[in-house]
């Protein structure tokens, strides 16, 4: 079972709403959902969850590229929603998406490349022909630092991560609502 929520800053906090992800069936829908939610072009953080297996955040700031992070990349893989994530993050060619064309790695030209896997453990998943995907954490853990979330926080979320991620951001309110 999938939670996902949008939550959007606003001038006065944020405003969360339940994201439907049965009409998301791209990377492309679920990032003009969240660019909808979006108020004044200001930040849109998704999040999406799928029980304690993973979870997965995507921020998007106005038209910029958005940032993507995800919990367990192997757990997240073998989930629908989750494999467009993990697709995106490890460069698969397999979705005729028009982002594929964007360089959406969270970097500028001429930055130093976020860090793309970390890997607590050797295990890998993959399957037949498939790229192997790494257990642990994959994409960008700096996206939530300027909001109060540290890389160091995200990465050691499990459980209830979506509940402690809005407690940093100050939502937890607004998510709780939606989670109702």
């Amino acid at each position: 079972m999938y939670f996902a929520a949008l939550l959007a800053r606003t001038e006065d906090g944020w405003e969360a709403s339940d994201m439907e992800l049965d009409d998301v069936e791209s990377l492309s829908d679920l990032i003009d959902l969240a660019r909808s939610a979006a108020v004044d072009d200001d930040t849109v953080v998704a999040l999406i969850e799928q029980e304690d297996a993973w979870f997965g955040v995507v921020r998007v700031d106005g038209e910029e590229d958005p940032r993507y992070y995800v919990s367990n990349a192997a757990a997240a893989a073998r989930s629908s929603y989750g494999s467009m994530l993990t697709k995106e993050l490890l460069g698969s060619d397999e979705e005729e998406d028009e982002l594929d064309e964007l360089d959406l790695d969270g970097t500028e030209d001429g930055e130093e490349e976020p860090i793309a896997a970390f890997v607590d453990d050797e295990e890998e998943a993959g399957g037949s022909g498939a790229e192997p995907v790494t257990a642990g954490p994959l994409g960008d853990p700096r996206l939530l630092d300027d909001l109060g979330v540290t890389n160091k926080q995200l990465m050691t979320l499990q459980g209830d991560a979506l509940s402690e991620i809005a407690e940093s951001l100050g939502a937890t309110e607004v998510l709780e609502a939606v989670r109702l």
